[in-house]
Order: C-alpha cells, then sequence, then structure tokens
C-alpha cells in the first residue's frame, strides 16, 4: 500500500474501519460502534470532532483530556515548530524544552512541589509514584474505594475495582481501600501497620464525580503528617483547571507530597504526563536520574505541547471560565432534569467543568448516552460508576456552543422520558 493511500481515510468507509478493529484491534470495542452508531472520526477543531461523512459532534467527552479543545492554536504551532526542529532527543545531551516545561509546571502546581518526573501516561505518573514511595520505605499501599488511577499491574493494584483487577491477579501485595470521603476509615488503616503511601483524587472522576465534603484533603493530609505517610493526590483528571482550580488541592489549599498530572497537560494534542514531587520525596529520582526511565519520557515534542497548553491556560484564562460555564452547566441541567426526567435520574452533581449525571440504572445511563449522540452531543460512561455519565467539555467553548450542549442534553432528557414513563421501564436494579 502507498504512502498516498495510507493517508487518504477518506477512501474508507465506516463499515471498513469497523472491519478493521474487529480483524485487527478489538472485536469488543468494534461491538461499540453497533450500539451507539458506526460513525468513523476523522479530524476535530475546538469543541467540535467531525466524521467521515461530514457529521459534526460537540466533545463533551474526551476522558476529560480536551481542556483547551483540539488543536488549540498555541499548542499547535508549538508542537508543529518542535517537530521541524527535534522531535525526539538524543537522551545524552541535555534538552531545553524538557526543563522549560518543568519550570512552566511548577509555576502553577501548590507551593513546595518543585521537581518533575515527565511520563507518556496517566498511569506511567502513577507508577513513578508508587516507586517513589518504596524508596522512601512507604511499602504499604492504602487507595479509594472507585478511586482510578490506571491499569498498569502497579496502577491497577490502587484502582480499586475487581472487574479491571481480578483477571490480572496478583497484583502488587499491601494494598487496602477506604471509602472515599471517610476520614475516620483512613485513620484506622494508617495506625494499622507500618508507614504507608495513600494514593486518592480530589473528586472520584471515573468513580461518578464523587465529591467529598470541604476539608476532606486537609484532614487526610494532617493523618498523613500524623502517621508517617506519604500523601499522593491523582490530580490526571482534576487539575490543569478542570475543576475551575487549577488543581483540586487548591480548594482546599493543600500540598501533597507527590501530584499526578495528565489529560489537560497534553494541549490535547500529544500525550503526556507528570509526576511532581517535593524535594524531599524526590530524593531518590534526583540522586539517581537512571533509577527510573523510559524512552520517550520528556520527549522534545510532548514537552512543546506540555509547556505550551500551560501557557494557553493562562493566556485564555480558562480557569476562571472554566468555573463560568462549569456554573452554568450545573445549574441549567439540573433544571432540565427536574423538568423532564427527575424520576429517572439520582443526581446531577460537579465542580467547574467535570459534571456527574447519575441516573438510576446503567439502562438509563446507556439510553441517555444513546439519546445525546442522536443529538450530536459526546459525553463519557464512568469506568467505575456504569450509572454516571461524565460531562468534561473544553473550557473554550464560546456561549452558542454551551447553549447547543444544553439543547442537546434537554432533547435527550425529554426523549428518555417519552421513552420510559416510569423508573420500572427498564429492567431491575
Amino acid at each position: 500500500m502507498s504512502v498516498t493511500q495510507i493517508n487518504d481515510v477518506n477512501q474508507l468507509s465506516s463499515a471498513k474501519i469497523a472491519d478493521l478493529y474487529r480483524r485487527h484491534l478489538s472485536r469488543g470495542r468494534a461491538k461499540i460502534s453497533d450500539v451507539f452508531g458506526t460513525e468513523t472520526e476523522i479530524s476535530a477543531q475546538g469543541a467540535w470532532v467531525e466524521t467521515l461523512d461530514g457529521q459534526k459532534y460537540l466533545n463533551a467527552g474526551g476522558y476529560g483530556v480536551m481542556l483547551l479543545g483540539a488543536r488549540h492554536p498555541h499548542v499547535e504551532a508549538a508542537v508543529i515548530k518542535q517537530i521541524q526542529t527535534n522531535p525526539i532527543a538524543s537522551r545524552i545531551l541535555l534538552e531545553p524544552q524538557a526543563a522549560l516545561a518543568a519550570e512552566a509546571l511548577c509555576r502553577v502546581v501548590p507551593q513546595g512541589l518543585a521537581h518533575v518526573h515527565f511520563a507518556g501516561s496517566g498511569t506511567e505518573a502513577t507508577e513513578a509514584a508508587i516507586k517513589v514511595a518504596r524508596t522512601l520505605g512507604k511499602t504499604r499501599l492504602i487507595t479509594t474505594i472507585n478511586g482510578y488511577h490506571g491499569k498498569t499491574l502497579g496502577a491497577l493494584s490502587v484502582t480499586a475495582n475487581r472487574l479491571y483487577q481480578d483477571p490480572f491477579r496478583p497484583l502488587l501485595p499491601d494494598v487496602s481501600a477506604v471509602p472515599f470521603g471517610d476520614v475516620a476509615a483512613m485513620e484506622q488503616a494508617l495506625k494499622t501497620g507500618p508507614q504507608a503511601c495513600v494514593i486518592l483524587e480530589p473528586v472520584q472522576g471515573e468513580g461518578g464525580v464523587r465529591i467529598p465534603a470541604f476539608g476532606y484533603l486537609q484532614q487526610v493530609r494532617a493523618l498523613c503528617d500524623k502517621y508517617g505517610a506519604l500523601m499522593v493526590l491523582d490530580e490526571i483528571q482534576t487539575g490543569m483547571g478542570r475543576l475551575g482550580y487549577w488543581w483540586g488541592a487548591n480548594r482546599e489549599n493543600v500540598t501533597p507530597d507527590i501530584m499526578l498530572v495528565g489529560k489537560g497537560l497534553s494541549g490535547g494534542i500529544v500525550p503526556v504526563s507528570a509526576m511532581v514531587a517535593t524535594a524531599e520525596a524526590f530524593q531518590a529520582f534526583n540522586k539517581d536520574p537512571f533509577i527510573h526511565t523510559s524512552t520517550f519520557s520528556g520527549a522534545p515534542i510532548a514537552m512543546a505541547a506540555a509547556r505550551a497548553a500551560v501557557e494557553a491556560i493562562i493566556a485564555d484564562n480558562l480557569v476562571f471560565r472554566a468555573a463560568q460555564i462549569g456554573e452554568v452547566l450545573l445549574g441549567r441541567m439540573k433544571e432540565i432534569v427536574k423538568k423532564h426526567c427527575a424520576y429517572l435520574v439520582e443526581e446531577v452533581r460537579g465542580a467547574g467543568l467535570l459534571i456527574g449525571v447519575e441516573m438510576k440504572g446503567p439502562g438509563f445511563a446507556g439510553a441517555l448516552l444513546a439519546e445525546m449522540i442522536e443529538r450530536h452531543l459526546l459525553v463519557n460512561y464512568s469506568l467505575n460508576a456504569g450509572t454516571v455519565l461524565r460531562f468534561t467539555p473544553p473550557a473554550i467553548m464560546n456561549d452558542a456552543e454551551v447553549e447547543f450542549l444544553l439543547t442537546a442534553f434537554e432533547g435527550a432528557c425529554k426523549a428518555l422520558a417519552r421513552q420510559y414513563t416510569t423508573v420500572n421501564s427498564v429492567g431491575a436494579f
């Protein structure tokens, strides 16, 4: 096959692409398209995704990656420039983009976090944090029920969901999970063994947009100090302005020992993640730069994207914009649900541009998702909460795009109410 044939996706049909998925990727993944439609996305710009047949969908999904939307001009320009100069470094000589990206990130993280290890995905950042904990003698891991931290073996050990864990056991030993938001349970876990490493999120994203009571992070920080534990705050989904704060940690003025960053750090263009740590936590990595390495860690192309993403969020005031849009969406979505289908919905909750709609059963969640796709609105399931649909739209949306989202959501809710007149209309829960 020639290069021209490879690159010209317009010569392919959605059916052909689905067939290639079945043959070479995942039959299960292809089957999802049979349920929610066989559209194939081929391009994206801003808040929108375009399909092979020219349809456009507002992307309020993307698992929280697209805070800046797709192809933000500042990030795109930085990446293109880097591709044309030095996309992948020798790893022998020093390289400026990694240094500049680390400096940019350290300017916006909570004070006291000053050392960065870059990686390619959120789960890799979690792995790095677990290894840092080991260098400090913290071999006991405490996570939260329904917390999500990735699916590589170490990260999977603290992703407390048997659905993902059971096929890959045995995982890391000496891991316990406590209820999210339960301070007493956290203290009990901390005091019943040797010094530990606590890994948790400020808001559980994949857990169904679970928001703890204000003060929870401060209390966990105090408990970690009391019992000599390491506190790792996973801000992979919640950080970079997603919650209407730079970080969930900022909401309570907390500084963890380690913070995990990802998703939005990519600028929606090049995958990149980071583990950011205090000097004390980072000491082993400071001493030996080869203790934990990866071929593509700190690749200049990814570093250009990360640095530009931070710059763009600042320049476009997107942390404030996320808070502003989020307040509008949350209020209006609650009104829409109350008006049309309150009997099918358990709760609408959120912080900034991380909003969850919890249905009274997974069947209703799937039906509502399908109705929104029909209306050209894309959202995500929550991997650890099958009844919760998760909205993570970009902060670059204009007022018309916000209204499009709300109109599509209202239309989907109306259709759901027509389809299911009572909560017992689908299955038994």
